[in-house]
């Protein structure tokens, strides 16, 4: 999502974005805090080895910018830990990963910009600067038989983006580097990295699954149908009454908006309504039953029990929570 860290200024992100930016003292570790229009988000940067950087991404926003020049021999690697994440190719097209996938792409095939549909994300990238690496290839590597330059020609030929949906090898790899502690960082990071470049030297290109490549043209139409659902609740739409309104079938739709929002449109619009409740229980002093009609329930009893099964919790024990920790965050 990111060149290099030492660079960024140069790149023009501090005037695109409003970052603010933090360096310890060695140089291992840069922060970069988000706030726009868009939301808010942290990118923190850690550089694991000369020429690989490892980055953790935490944004509650829908949107990234970061206004960077291309460049062929740098390959970015990127875990979707929570939320979704969208990834606009230069030919136009998008690509989506879900909770668990992974990406590997040339950082010469991206646009600028990487989208959140559902408004929040967590993931990790992985940047390997191929030119770098080979003249400072760590010693621990060294008696490997890895062709690092060839892993451009395995994941990212013809400037394609390599998928791979989540597996428990993957999720082995990545998830305990979300919650590392600090004092074992270093040696962690590098451990872990060199496992995940053992893996991805092994793995088998030939049994990943399909990639699913929408066009900007079938993205926008999804993303004008949940702007349609989500701004009145009142109303309730029919999968086949938007169908027929957009002019597409109606497995088109429920395909397309799955594979944009990962779910199916009446389980986000579920969702949807206990988290914009979820929201007014933080926020407002509105009673759950006031609430319960805001989110076009005209039951309170059904309300608590969609609430209770989204959320974890019934709306008098959530507000009751945020009121006793102070929390408003946006994700639930």
């Amino acid at each position: 999502m990111l060149k290099k860290s030492g660079m960024v200024q140069d790149h023009g992100i501090l005037n695109k974005m409003a970052w603010i930016q933090n360096h310890d003292k060695d140089g291992y570790k840069t922060i970069y805090k988000m706030n726009s229009t868009n939301g808010i988000g942290t990118m923190t940067v850690y550089k694991v080895f000369t020429g690989i950087e490892l980055i953790i991404n935490e944004f509650e926003s829908t949107a990234c910018l970061c206004n960077v020049p291309t460049y062929e021999n740098v390959i970015e690697i990127n875990h979707c830990q929570e939320g979704r994440q969208e990834c606009k190719l230069l030919n136009g097209s998008y690509l989506y990963l879900g909770e668990g996938d992974i990406s590997i792409n040339t950082m010469n095939n991206c646009t600028n910009t990487m989208g959140f549909p559902l408004k929040y994300y967590k993931g990790i990238s992985i940047l390997l600067y191929l030119d770098e690496f080979v003249r400072d290839v760590p010693e621990i590597l060294q008696d490997i038989s890895i062709d690092i330059y060839g892993f451009k020609e395995k994941f990212c030929i013809n400037d394609e983006c390599f998928v791979m949906r989540a597996t428990d090898k993957i999720k082995n790899i990545f998830s305990e580097l979300y919650y590392v502690p600090e004092s074992v960082q270093k040696v962690y990071f590098k451990l872990k990295v060199l496992e995940l470049l053992v893996f991805l030297n092994i793995i088998d290109v030939s049994k990943k699954i399909q990639r699913e490549y929408y066009s900007h043209q079938q993205v926008e139409i999804i993303k004008q149908i949940k702007n349609l659902i989500t701004k009145d609740f009142k109303h309730r739409y029919t999968i086949q009454d938007l169908a027929k309104e957009y002019c597409i079938s109606q497995t088109t739709l429920k395909t397309y908006f799955k594979g944009i929002y990962g779910t199916s449109m009446a389980t986000y619009m579920k969702e949807y309504r206990m988290k914009q409740a979820a929201i007014m229980l933080r926020e407002t002093p509105n009673s759950v039953a006031d609430i319960a009609i805001s989110v076009s329930y005209e039951s309170q009893s059904k309300f608590a029990a969609s609430f209770k099964e989204i959320i974890g919790i019934s709306p008098l024990e959530y507000r009751k929570k945020c009121l006793a920790d102070g929390k408003t965050s946006s994700k639930i």
